[in-house]
């Protein structure tokens, strides 16, 4: 019950990423800092998910470290995406983790 919790909230968080991706690139015509932000953010739940169907403990221990990685990852480009006037703060505080 709880691993779908979590993984919900990943893939929703992997969805609201790529309508950023969206939006950056329609909109604010922005491709490769908006690139980066759709790999790393898209990343984090497919590492959770590996991590959550690792069938030994020891696949767990070294998915979920790297899911973390790609979660501060994706909290840089963010913010480097709205100190540069590409995300407005509401879009920014509603993303950032």
């Amino acid at each position: 019950m709880r691993e779908n919790v979590v993984r919900d909230k990943w893939y929703e968080f992997a969805s609201r990423i790529v309508k950023a991706y969206k939006y950056l690139s329609l909109e604010k015509r922005e491709f490769v800092l908006a690139k980066q932000l759709l790999r790393s953010g898209t990343s984090i739940g497919a590492n959770v998910e590996e991590a959550i169907a690792g069938a030994p403990k020891a696949d767990f221990i070294h998915k979920l470290p790297i899911a973390a990685k790609e979660a501060r990852e994706t909290n840089y480009w963010l913010r480097l995406l709205h100190d540069n006037d590409y995300l407005l703060a509401h879009l920014f505080d509603s993303l950032a983790t």
